[in-house]
């Protein structure tokens, strides 16, 4: 299975934050996965690629031309694209279980892009849902859950579930619900 991981370009956040991504990497490689990721060697998105290298997984990177510089050399295969949005489209194309890890804006807007996509393509197959698995460590994303929530409940949400994500808040939650998933 291919496991798309969004999370934080941004270095030194801490072990807590390392720990998970660390902790996901390792999973990823021992269970005979496949990671794709954003492919630049920074922060979180070079810790969940080491540990994946490290456990023998194969490593998608998927990088915007403007950062092929910076492309991790632990990727197996890197496909460039134009822009971010280019990117996330193609990570969402070729991803059959996407991971949430703690990030910044980048990562909420990757999270909620595949939410929409999945949403769209449910117009044309059925079949089109996928899992997304959020990390809610330290209640980062508790507005954006909220927010979400809040959506699904009012008019705009044309009678759909608006938000198919599955809340977890430590690395057991974590490792469980991707283990649970990716045996389906």
């Amino acid at each position: 299975m291919n496991i798309v991981v969004y999370c934080s370009s941004r270095a030194d956040l801490g072990a807590e934050y390392e720990a998970i991504a660390t902790s996901l990497g390792k999973w990823i490689g021992e269970n005979g996965h496949t990671l794709v990721y954003g492919g630049v060697y920074a922060g979180l998105m070079h810790t969940v690629a080491q540990a994946s290298h490290d456990a023998g997984a194969n490593i998608i990177g998927v990088v915007p031309e403007i950062f092929s510089h910076r492309a991790d050399e632990l990727c197996d295969k890197v496909i460039l694209t134009a822009n971010l949005n280019e990117r996330k489209g193609r990570m969402i194309e070729i991803g059959d279980i996407f991971v949430v890890l703690p990030g910044g804006i980048g990562t909420i807007d990757e999270w909620i892009s595949t939410l929409s996509d999945m949403m769209v393509m449910e117009t044309r197959d059925a079949n089109a849902d996928r899992p997304i698995v959020v990390v809610n460590h330290n209640g980062m994303y508790d507005a954006t859950i909220a927010q979400l929530a809040s959506t699904n409940e009012s008019i705009f949400a044309r009678g759909r579930r608006v938000d198919r994500s599955l809340i977890v808040t430590d690395i057991p939650q974590m490792l469980s619900a991707l283990t649970t998933l990716s045996n389906r």
